[in-house]
């Protein structure tokens, strides 16, 4: 067997930018957002910035669905077995800010991106926080997205604060960074992974 040299590299900005014109990531915004017309005529809004980045990309958080768990007593959460009714639906406010959902106080809560993935065969993508959410005790938890995997991403968040906190939609929630290596043996794809395909709309636990 030949010996491996590849080493793994961050992908940049050029890279990612080629990569998004044959499907990588569907809608694409080829520079970072930090603020969003609102009347055509010069008014904006700061949002929690979206889009492209030196080294990465920030996706956006859908709108469409956010879930949170909820306590039951007596019961445990198993994900082998998971019960749809462990969470509950928040529903989706709206004001001078922007479209927000509200994650209580020390709970955990599950959304999706806006943003469909197309993740190249010898590409893994991690999914990170963003430092605005980590300031105020909202943590992102850290996932990949592997080789050859398709979808819009579920997303899952711990409000570590004693107060609840805003998530808000159609704004940035997580960087994703793009990982090359050497080919790997077996993609996701062929593999035929449990969340291939993933919907805009939240994907609980499978086995």
């Amino acid at each position: 067997m030949a010996k491996e040299t590849s080493k793994l590299m961050l992908k940049n900005d050029r890279w990612i930018i080629e990569q998004a014109k044959t499907g990588m990531i569907e809608p694409f915004e080829p520079k970072l957002v930090r603020a969003v017309s609102l009347d055509g005529n010069g008014l904006t809004r700061p949002v929690v910035s979206y889009g492209l980045s030196s080294y990465g990309y920030d996706i956006r958080l859908s709108p469409n669905e956010f879930l949170v768990f909820r306590h039951i007593p007596g019961t445990v959460v198993n994900p082998k077995q998971f019960n749809p009714n462990n969470l509950e639906p928040v529903p989706l406010h709206s004001d001078k800010d922007g479209d927000f959902f509200i994650i209580p106080a020390h709970s955990y809560g599950l959304g999706v991106a806006l943003e469909r993935l197309k993740v190249p065969e010898n590409v893994t993508v991690i999914c990170i926080g963003k430092s605005t959410y980590a300031r105020v005790g909202l943590i992102a938890n850290l996932t990949p997205a592997e080789a050859g995997w398709r979808g819009n991403l579920t997303l899952e968040f711990s409000n570590s604060s004693s107060a609840d906190c805003r998530i808000y939609a159609n704004e940035g929630v997580v960087q994703l960074l793009f990982l090359e290596g050497a080919p790997c043996e077996t993609s996701y794809e062929a593999r035929r992974g449990k969340y291939q395909d993933q919907p805009e709309q939240v994907t609980l636990a499978r086995v």
